[in-house]
Formats: C-alpha cells, structure tokens, sequence
C-alpha cells in the first residue's frame, strides 16, 4: 500500500476565468501518475462542476483531492448559502443561478448530476445559511 497523495485549491468565488483551473491541475497530476484516461476524465468532469457550482452559488470555496491505491476522493467545501431542497437539487435542469449566470453560459442545472453521474460515491453534507460540503470517490 502507498501513501495517499493530497492536493489543497482554493476556488476563487465569482471567478470564471480561473474557476475549472484545480480540475485541470488534478487531471495533469494524475497523468503523470498513470492514471488511465477513463479514471482522469470522470475525476476532472465531476471536479469541474463542483468548482463551478462554487463561484455561481457559493462566492467560491476548497477542493481537497486524495489520491489512494484503490480511489480518488474528492472533497468540495463552501461557506455559501446551502443547499435547502437536495432533492429538486438533483434533478437535471434545476437551477438557481440568476440570469446574468445563465447568460455566460453557465448554471444549466446539470453540476449535481453530472458530478453524481461521474463518481462512484456521492454524499451531500448541507446547511441553509452555513454551506456545503461534497465528498465524492471514484474507484480506480
């Protein structure tokens, strides 16, 4: 057994230009560790929309990666606003992202799912008013 490796972001909040940059970081980082293509393409995809769920609806947030001999765990963490129907969260197309968000082409309503869809494990750990923290893993 190996020792896990760790990766630390912080997401900058109302930030597009970088907001997806830790998901590319961990992506070339797992590259470089052997990673097959499958495995890299489902962990930056779920990262991707987790980081951008944070600078719409959280003003940002951090990303902890680790990487182990048998998962990649992923763990996003906000101070936003929380996520008050987790359920209506969940459906595809659901979004709360004002308009101006929209017109960037972003919060189509398709994050949670996908992220969910990308992972092997998904758990939602909310509280209106205090934030958010996502856990996901994807086996290797």
């Amino acid at each position: 057994m190996h020792e896990p490796v760790k990766f630390h972001f912080d997401v900058d909040g109302e930030n597009f230009s970088s907001a997806g940059e830790a998901s590319v970081m961990v992506k070339k980082k797992l590259r470089q560790l052997g990673f097959p293509p499958d495995v890299m393409r489902r962990v930056s995809i779920a990262m991707y929309e987790g980081e951008i769920n944070m600078v719409i609806h959280a003003n940002g947030g951090t990303a902890d990666v680790t990487v182990g001999d048998e998962y990649i765990e992923i763990v996003l963490a906000d101070k936003g606003p929380g996520i008050p129907d987790i359920d209506l969260a969940m459906q595809e197309g659901y979004s709360t992202a004002r308009d101006n968000i929209r017109a960037l082409g972003f919060g189509a309503g398709m994050g949670l799912p996908n992220m969910k869809k990308y992972t092997d494990d998904m758990r939602i750990d909310t509280e209106v008013g205090v934030g958010t923290t996502i856990t996901m893993r994807v086996n290797i």
